[in-house]
Parts: C-alpha cells; sequence; structure tokens
C-alpha cells in the first residue's frame, strides 16, 4: 500500500469535516456540537489552543455533574465520536503545517504497515493514528492524536496513558501538534527519532490551556519516556557543543550495570563528577518556532515516566529564579547528587519504581535528602518543593505512604505561603488532580491565581485564557437566552392576533 493511497478511515474523515461544516448530524450524533462551533475551526494552531480549553471545561464539567467516568463514556457513541472528531480535525491541522496530505490508518492497516508497533487490541486510543509526510525526508510520521484527548480528559494520578510509540503522551493538542511541527530537527533522522529528538530538547513549551494542570496523566508508574538524541550540530553553537561533552562525561559515571552507577561512588565522589552549574550557565538559550519563547536545551531533566507535574516543578527550578534568604548551599549541594540519579531515571525504558539501585546508591540517596531536608527547614523553599517531589512520589524520607503525601503536601503549602510562584504553581495542579489532597477545583483555582499574580507567566496565561473561555460561555448563554426570549415574544403576539380575529 502506498502512502497516497486513500483508506476507509480517509473517506471517514473527510465525511466527518464535510459533515460538520454543512452543519449536517454525524452519524451516530456528535456530543458537544455546539461548543464545537464556539471553537472556531479554521484549521489553525491557534483553534487547537480553544479545542484544548473545551477539554478541559468538559472535563470539569463532568466531574461535577458526576458523569465523570471513562468506561462508561466510551461505550456513548455521541462521547466516542465527539474524540474521534477533535483527532480527525487535529490531523488535518497537523497535514496542513507540513502542507501534506494526512493519511489514517486503522488498527489493521497498522499492522500491516508498521508491524513493529506493539498495539493493545481493546484500547480506544490505539485504534487509529494519522500518518503525516516530510517531503525532505521522505518518510512517513505517525501521530496517535487520540492519546491526547484521552489524557485530556481523563488522565489523573491513576490513570497512566502509555504513547504506542514510547515517548510520553502530549498534554493537549496544541502540544501534541506544536511538538511536531516540520523544519526544526535536523534532515537526516527517521519518523521516530526525529518526533523524539524534537521533545528532548524543547523542555518547555508555552502552555495554551486553560487549567491545564487537571488533564496531564501523573502515574508515577506509567511507561511513557522520551528519548536522550542531542540537537542536530547544525543547531549548536562551539560553547553548546563544548558543554554537551561534559554532560555525556557526567553521564558516564552511570555505569553499573543495574543502577547505571558505580557502587563505588560516595556522595562527595558524585558531587565531584557532576557537571558544575557554572557550565550550565553558559549555554544560550535558541528561539522555537512553536513557543517564540527561549528554552534550555541542555537542562539536565527529560521528559520521562515521572509524572508530569514534577518534569516540570524541576524545569522551574531551574529556570524561575526565587531568591532564598538561606539555605542555598546545602540546597545545591543535595540538589547535585539527586540530579545524578533524575538524568539515569530519564534514561531508563521503565516506569520510574522498576529502576533499580545499588545498596551505595540508595544511601547516598538518602544522605542527599537529608541535606535537602535541613535546607528545607531552613526556610529554603526550592529545598521544600524538591523534598516534596519525592514525598508525594513515595520516594522520600517518610516510610508511610499515606504520611509521605501528607508531608508532600504540607512543604507545597509551606512554599507557596512564602509566595514561591512556582510552589503555588504545583499546589495548584495538586488540588486540580487531587494528588495527596482531595480533589478542589476552586482551591486549584485560587492557586493558579496567586501563581499568576506573583509572576508565574504559564499561570498567568492560563488564567487569562480561563477568563477568555468564561466570557466566550457566558455571551453564549446570553444569546440562546435572548433567542428564547424572542421566540417567547413572537409566540406570544401570535396567540394576541389569533384572539383578535376570533374576537372580530
Amino acid at each position: 500500500m502506498s502512502a497516497s493511497s486513500l483508506t476507509p478511515l480517509d473517506y471517514t474523515a473527510e465525511g466527518y469535516w464535510q459533515d460538520f461544516l454543512a452543519g449536517r448530524p454525524i452519524a451516530g450524533g456528535i456530543a458537544y456540537e455546539t461548543e464545537l462551533r464556539t471553537c472556531m475551526l479554521d484549521e489553525s494552531l491557534e483553534s487547537l489552543q480553544r479545542i484544548d480549553t473545551l477539554l478541559s471545561q468538559v472535563r470539569r464539567e463532568m466531574i461535577k455533574s458526576g458523569i465523570w467516568n471513562e468506561t462508561t463514556l466510551l461505550v456513548n457513541e455521541r462521547y466516542r465520536n465527539f474524540m474521534v472528531f477533535l483527532a480527525f480535525y487535529t490531523g488535518r491541522v497537523l497535514a496542513k503545517q507540513w502542507q501534506s496530505k494526512s493519511h489514517w490508518y486503522g488498527r489493521f492497516e497498522l499492522r500491516k504497515r508498521y508491524p513493529e508497533l506493539s498495539l493493545i487490541t481493546d484500547d480506544f486510543y490505539q485504534h487509529m493514528a494519522v500518518g503525516y509526510k516530510n517531503d525532505n525526508v521522505g518518510t512517513e510520521r505517525l501521530f496517535f492524536a487520540l492519546e491526547p484527548i484521552g489524557l485530556r480528559l481523563f488522565g489523573h494520578i491513576d490513570r497512566q496513558f502509555d504513547a504506542v510509540q514510547g515517548e510520553q503522551v502530549d498534554s493537549g493538542l496544541y502540544q501534541a501538534v506544536s511538538l511536531r511541527l516540520p523544519n526544526i530537527v535536523s534532515s537526516n533522522v527517521n519518523s521516530t527519532s526525529a518526533l523524539t529528538d524534537r521533545k528532548a530538547t524543547t523542555h518547555k513549551v508555552i502552555t495554551h490551556q486553560v487549567a491545564e494542570s487537571i488533564a496531564p496523566s501523573t502515574d508515577t508508574d506509567s511507561g511513557a519516556h522520551v528519548g536522550t538524541s542531542q540537537l542536530s550540530a547544525s543547531f549548536k553553537k562551539p560553547e553548546e557543543v563544548r558543554v554537551e561533552a561534559e554532560h555525556k562525561k557526567a553521564d558516564a559515571v552511570l555505569t553499573d550495570s543495574k543502577s547505571g552507577l558505580d557502587p563505588s561512588d560516595t556522595v562527595t565522589e558524585l558531587q565531584a563528577r557532576v557537571v558544575p552549574s557554572e557550565s550550565v550557565s553558559l549555554i544560550k538559550p535558541e528561539l522555537t518556532k512553536v513557543a517564540q519563547q527561549p528554552i534550555n536545551p541542555m537542562s539536565p531533566v527529560k521528559s520521562t515516566s515521572t509524572p508530569e507535574m514534577f518534569t516540570q516543578l524541576l524545569i522551574e527550578l531551574d529556570e524561575i529564579t526565587v531568591p532564598q534568604p538561606t539555605g542555598d548551599m546545602q540546597y545545591q549541594q543535595a540538589r547535585k547528587v539527586l540530579d545524578q540519579f533524575e538524568r539515569h531515571i530519564a534514561k531508563q525504558n521503565k516506569p520510574r519504581r522498576q529502576v533499580m539501585f545499588s545498596d551505595n546508591h540508595i544511601a547516598a540517596k538518602k544522605k542527599a535528602m537529608l541535606i535537602l531536608q535541613a535546607a528545607a527547614k531552613d526556610g529554603n523553599t526550592a529545598a521544600m518543593l524538591r523534598l516534596a517531589m519525592y514525598e508525594l512520589l513515595g520516594e522520600g524520607l517518610t516510610a508511610d505512604s499515606d504520611n509521605s503525601k501528607k508531608f508532600g503536601v504540607e512543604w507545597v503549602n509551606q512554599a507557596a505561603s512564602k509566595n514561591d510562584s512556582r510552589a503555588q504553581r504545583l499546589l495548584s495542579k495538586i488540588y486540580y488532580q487531587g494528588v495527596g489532597v482531595s480533589q478542589d477545583i476552586d482551591s486549584g483555582k485560587y492557586w493558579l491565581e496567586q501563581a499568576a499574580d506573583n509572576g508565574h507567566a504559564e499561570a498567568a496565561n492560563l488564567v487569562q485564557q480561563w477568563q477568555q473561555a468564561q466570557v466566550l460561555m457566558t455571551t453564549q448563554k446570553q444569546e440562546q437566552h435572548s433567542t428564547k426570549r424572542y421566540q417567547l415574544l413572537f409566540g406570544a403576539i401570535i396567540v394576541v392576533a389569533l384572539l383578535i380575529i376570533v374576537i372580530i
């Protein structure tokens, strides 16, 4: 089958789109059709932002109304059609960015064309994928568009979403498509490595969805991971090449067959082998066409099976500076050791709880955690957040899992109360997702607004998007109310006219 051959799903995708444009009902019906039309689906990247906003609102409304049940909703044809339509539409947007045709493959075609894929038969999110072509490379790339939609609607700490192709499932359709835009990676890579290179070097994309934190999957045993390929040489500057060599030298410390670390290393030796933070600061950020925002391509923290809220936290701890009154030397000392462990975990194709370490390295990590705890007790909010992360992951100093989550939330609360915008953003996610606490949308929104007020760029963007969504919803309700009022008025006039006729 050639890449240009039309498949049955291609005809279905085109039929869905043409029916939607013409205002015709899609076979079987589609949920939220009215709301979809307010998203102004013009095949632009910005329209995906509006869809992400809608998905967050749908999720929130389902939770409030008590119908937020993934299994039950997937049985409902209207909800399935809603998700499939969004997938088809996202494929159109992606293909438009590549200036090519999208080709949809069902499970039968996928197994035939891509036998290396491990498809789960009863997984709704894996039963179709769109192929889009890079004309420079001449190879077809796949995108399972249902995955980020499912994650956005149903992802939470107990619901992991494992990507078919191994990378981390993207948080929202805008981010998913942005990470697959053309002219970003070099032209000598294949479809899989191109995507993982792009993800490994783009650590921070502007987040455009309302309450984005309630959507990502945060299962600590998620099998999703991202490759660790480096930037194409054509994008590197001399100082970046030098720093990359330093990183490779530091990563060579991870040599043990089980843990990737030399069992004889002590904490001091681990610290001495870590690349100095001064070296990292020499890297000049690049501007990507996706976010138009500086990124740090050599950030030591990569997207892994670690929950997204924590990978984002580690990035923010490096990129957002918050003055610390005390404990900074202790924090930096502990952080250098713990970053070694995080880099090693990021390289593993397995859930982080399955990554094994030797007894010596477990002891080294515990010692670093004790140093971190001392810094946190001295009032260092960065140490509080790093310590909270490990407690919430069940990898901290607290043995009991229930108490571990409790102490983790307490550390985040304490840092948030000190006006650390990173802590306030994390706390909003914790409440939105119900991590270690009962899910509380109002508290999540409160802390999101606090983070925005304290200068957290992502939080400010989300608050703005939330306000815009509220305006759209209010306007729509007002229009619907006005329409009903005019219908009633017109009906009353007809009744009066009839009465006059009868009287006359």
